[in-house]
């Protein structure tokens, strides 16, 4: 089935997107995962390329671009040569930090942030999971208590993607232990606020490029003006923008599924057993006919939540049902071509190997498979 979602404008931004890899990021990428760290310049040359941030106005510095369509070009391509630890920073920054930095903030605050975010040199992560609060946002204990023209941050957050890189944190509080769901607001907590430290560069099993880290804060003191929108709505911000982080989880996971695909079937064509290619083996063509069917299948869902996104129409139990959805048909998926591959799937320097391992993650953060059902199943019992 031939897909419609693009145009000849994407197209040739897909040329961009594409040469720019080819020149700045696959001579590296796996040095990147051996050092676990990835070199901060290839991101003010990736937004100096237009590889993100183009929703910021042009007075800010960027191009004032809002069509979601480009941003999956970007994840089809990043998928394609398999840099998955970059992918997720860059994803991090245009569908989770940059929309509250774009939805939330003051004309003064944009001045201050947004021009550096536009051209690569500020990179952003977002603060809300705690040892004891991972999708219960309710659950937050981090504190901000007001003192003067400043806020006095203490707690823990864990499992922070680039946690150690990030130069400016939207951090998640509790502000009022009696107000309930109305008692969390959010600050920007920027790299050299006192009284805020970033402990270790967790271990992961798989994104190893992609630094991932506990913070803490102790007696931090947050200026007044780095309040991010209105006191107390912090929960509502926050689930308010769990749209965009879903569906650009699912982006990401298609991109991924469907890469793979492509490379385990060309492995299957020329891997020869038994005197011939195994893609003449009636089970090896139905392994393959059904893992396609079903990436097309949901290639259609997620190109149509694409559209609603472009015309404010995704709502968060559509961006849910393809979260869960597409990210487990990845974990599927990625299993079945390594079986393909036998032992060669088993050795990282495949891309199916080291895709297996990076991509795991996908039904966990973003909320996980079990929470995304029950928010469907909730919607629907209402």
């Amino acid at each position: 089935m031939r897909r419609t979602l693009y145009n000849a404008d994407h197209e040739a931004y897909r040329e961009t997107v594409r040469a720019f890899l080819e020149r700045e990021v696959v001579p590296y990428k796996d040095k990147w995962d051996e050092d676990r760290w990835i070199d901060r310049d290839v991101y003010r040359k990736a937004a100096a390329a237009g590889l993100y941030g183009l929703e910021i106005d042009e007075e800010y510095g960027g191009s004032g671009v809002h069509d979601y369509r480009y941003r999956m070009v970007v994840c089809e391509e990043v998928s394609r040569i398999n840099a998955l630890s970059f992918n997720l920073t860059v994803s991090l920054q245009d569908d989770l930090v940059l929309h509250y930095l774009l939805d939330l903030t003051t004309r003064e605050q944009k001045q201050r942030w947004l021009p550096g975010f536009a051209a690569g040199e500020i990179i952003g992560a977002l603060a809300m999971t705690e040892p004891g609060a991972g999708s219960d946002l309710r659950g937050i204990r981090t504190s901000a208590v007001r003192d003067g023209d400043h806020w006095i941050l203490n707690g823990q957050k864990t499992f922070i993607s680039s946690g150690i890189m990030a130069d400016v944190i939207v951090v998640a509080a509790r502000t009022d232990p009696e107000a309930g769901s109305r008692g969390f607001s959010l600050f920007v907590v920027e790299r050299d606020t006192p009284g805020f430290e970033r402990g270790r560069k967790l271990d992961k099993i798989g994104l190893p490029g992609q630094d991932t880290a506990e913070l803490y804060f102790a007696d931090a003191r947050v200026p007044h003006a780095n309040l991010l929108g209105e006191e107390g709505r912090g929960l509502q911000y926050l689930m308010s923008h769990l749209p965009r982080e879903r569906i650009g989880v699912s982006a990401k996971a298609l991109a991924t599924t469907r890469a793979i695909l492509d490379q385990t079937i060309a492995y299957c064509k020329q891997r020869r057993a038994f005197g011939q290619p195994i893609s003449d083996f009636q089970h090896v063509r139905f392994e393959l006919a059904e893992m396609k069917t079903e990436v097309d299948v949901a290639q259609a869902y997620v190109d149509q939540s694409v559209l609603a996104y472009n015309a404010g129409e995704l709502d968060a139990v559509d961006a849910a049902e393809g979260k869960w959805y597409v990210s487990e048909l990845q974990k599927r998926v990625l299993d079945r071509c390594l079986q393909l591959h036998g032992g060669y799937g088993y050795m990282t320097e495949y891309p199916v190997a080291k895709a297996y391992l990076d991509t795991r993650i996908q039904t966990i953060y973003g909320g996980t498979t079990e929470i995304m059902k029950d928010l469907i199943g909730r919607s629907i019992a209402r």
